[in-house]
């Protein structure tokens, strides 16, 4: 499991993050507090504090390169 923290802080932002990790064969989880929830849902993650950067869990198989490479704009460095 890889941990990232990211930045959704707008609905286009949160559209086009779902779309791009749609496209993996992963499971991914958002963390907010106490709350757990899959980040390929939209509505899942309008229920977060989206003001607030959060926790992405990402449950790869092998490499997760490609995976870090398409989520690249909204991780917090």
């Amino acid at each position: 499991m890889k941990s990232v923290k990211i930045s959704l802080n707008s609905i286009d932002k949160v559209k086009s993050f779902v779309n791009d990790i749609a496209k993996f064969d992963a499971e991914f989880d958002l963390v907010s507090g106490r709350y757990v929830i899959d980040a390929k849902s939209i509505m899942g993650i309008f229920s977060l504090d989206i003001s607030q950067p959060i926790d992405l869990n990402i449950h790869a198989d092998g490499d997760d390169t490609e995976i870090l490479k398409a989520i690249e704009p909204y991780i917090i460095h």
